[in-house]
């Protein structure tokens, strides 16, 4: 048996920038949706983006994040 080596590496690379964008969309979803609750950031400002703004980007985010998970099974599957 033998182990290709660089197809195992060229997966863990992959797999570890599907994770990277994975969370930092949930993250930037997360921010747009904190700027429609209109509390006080930590510093004292307001937000700096308008709701629809927060929830646009919200939503654009969280479809993406569902877009890579649903190519990745579709892959596997």
């Amino acid at each position: 048996m033998k182990i290709d080596w660089k197809s195992l590496l060229v997966v863990g690379v992959v797999s570890l920038a599907a994770s990277v964008a994975i969370v930092v969309l949930v993250a930037l979803a997360l921010v747009g949706l904190s700027a429609r609750s209109g509390a006080a950031r930590p510093g004292g400002g307001a937000s700096a983006l308008s709701p629809a703004a927060g929830t646009t980007l919200a939503c654009v985010s969280l479809l993406a994040a569902v877009a890579i998970v649903g190519y990745g099974l579709y892959l596997v599957v």
